[in-house]
């Protein structure tokens, strides 16, 4: 008792100063537990994280990010950063510090002729397509369309046009970055390069982001979407992915999936995207076609914009999350046999197993090099938990580890940083690889304190 008074005391005379101290300073809002609308800003996507920011700063340009910074330094507090707050390990809220809400930041401008695009890290891949695509423009920007630009971005960043044009950090050609001492930076090629190649993978790190420029590429009409086997074809269709993928062109971005169904029914579904000319794309597509039995084949010519939220109804705001992910060494028919049949025991219909094959342009480092290392052409596999109550926690948090725990013999102890829950050190060394120590050194750098450790947290060398 004596600690939760304490505790609240001390949140008590943070909001005081934050009113007295910060709001002068800033255009934006300070919310507090009192406001009205504090508990509808708190929440992101993964309704499993539930925690009290002492002090909201809803920040509407760069001065209140600089602002709210010195705050919190000056003040000792924890910082958390929402951009889209979609991010599983749920990062962006923290309890009894200051959460830096970015998500009225949302401002996109396209220069169609130099195929660049800024965007404010508040935006979401919707907002950032909305506004490309008025130019025929796209760049690689995830599988959700409410996922935002600036977490997906800063920890490698794949989707649909990931095997194109490589990863969303590989199309980061500049940043401007509020650093731990409040004062803005500029991370490019030319200036601060060393803090490019940091925020191209090493995600929060180092700074808040408060814009970026990225390379946008010719991308209007698409040939994509899926088709659907009944789930007593999973060996078959997965087989058939590993090895057709291998030879496919770079312009076809091609995942396969076990899930259920709106109705009900265990499905496997390949989900693919082409991007390139569309004949030639209906040539690549027709032995995808004429595999097997499938129940429906979903794949035609859409919009850019259409692909770009097929999946979002798989993943809805507030639902519980919790996922497992990592790099297999080898899709060996003894690692999808493990994934069949564990999948047949999920117990929940809004969980999905999904293997994502990268290769192509994904495989080839840009200019200036990112901290992302895995550019090896291995197939990612992410356990995706979802379900509705909180009351079903035990069994699917016990159900996706049980898988993990049987897949470990065919995993390469490699891992996309984007898809880590909260899992330890150890887990975020292997996201970096042999990048980690580079990154540390960086950190020092750059963040000495660890004032930005709501993430998946490189520790200072």
């Amino acid at each position: 008792m004596i600690t939760e008074n304490f505790a609240s005391a001390t949140e008590n005379a943070i909001q005081v100063y934050a009113a007295k101290d910060l709001q002068p300073l800033i255009n934006g809002s300070i919310i507090t537990p009192g406001n009205g609308e504090y508990n509808t800003v708190r929440k992101i996507w993964n309704g499993m994280i539930d925690r009290n920011p002492a002090v909201i700063v809803r920040c509407i340009n760069t001065n209140d990010i600089i602002h709210a910074v010195r705050f919190a330094r000056d003040h000792d507090l924890l910082i958390s950063v929402r951009g889209g707050g979609h991010n599983v390990s749920g990062n962006a809220v923290c309890n009894g510090g200051v959460m830096i809400d970015l998500s009225l930041m949302k401002t996109v401008k396209v220069y169609p002729e130099e195929k660049l695009a800024y965007v404010e890290m508040g935006a979401t891949w919707g907002d950032f397509d909305k506004a490309t695509q008025e130019y025929g423009l796209a760049t690689t920007g995830g599988l959700i369309s409410t996922t935002g630009v600036a977490g997906l971005t800063l920890g490698g960043g794949v989707g649909w046009l990931v095997r194109k044009y490589g990863l969303s950090c590989d199309n980061l050609i500049e940043a401007e970055v509020v650093t731990a001492d409040g004062r803005l930076a500029k991370a490019s090629l030319q200036e601060n390069a060393d803090l490019l190649w940091g925020l191209r993978g090493g995600g929060g790190n180092f700074g808040i982001v408060s814009s970026m420029k990225l390379r946008v590429h010719k991308v209007d009409t698409v040939l994509g979407g899926m088709i659907i086997y009944t789930r007593d074809k999973a060996k078959e269709v997965i087989q058939f992915y590993r090895q057709f993928i291998q030879t496919a062109p770079e312009e076809l971005t091609l995942y396969a999936g076990l899930m259920t169904s709106p109705d009900g029914i265990p499905v496997v579904a390949l989900i693919g995207c082409y991007c390139g000319d569309i004949g030639k794309g209906e040539t690549v597509m027709k032995p995808i076609r004429d595999f097997g039995s499938p129940v429906v084949d979903l794949i035609q010519p859409i919009p850019y914009v259409q692909m770009q939220s097929l999946l979002d109804g798989g993943f809805p705001h507030g639902y519980r999350y919790y996922w497992k992910s990592g790099f297999l060494e080898d899709l060996s028919d003894e690692s999808i046999d493990i994934i069949i049949s564990h999948m047949a025991s999920n117990p929940s219909p809004y969980s999905a197993i999904v293997l994502e094959y990268y290769g192509g342009a994904a495989a080839r480092e840009p200019e200036g090099g990112t901290a992302y290392p895995h550019r090896q052409s291995q197939c990612d596999l992410v356990i995706g938990s979802g379900w509705v109550e909180k009351q079903d926690d035990e069994k699917n948090i016990t159900w996706t580890r049980k898988i993990w725990d049987a897949l470990q013999p065919y995993l390469s102890h490699k891992v996309y940083v984007n898809t880590l829950g909260v899992e330890g050190e150890e887990r975020v060394r292997e996201a970096y690889g042999d990048n980690y120590s580079r990154l540390a050194a960086l950190k020092r750098k750059y963040d000495p304190d660890n004032m930005f450790r709501m993430n998946q947290n490189i520790l200072p060398a």
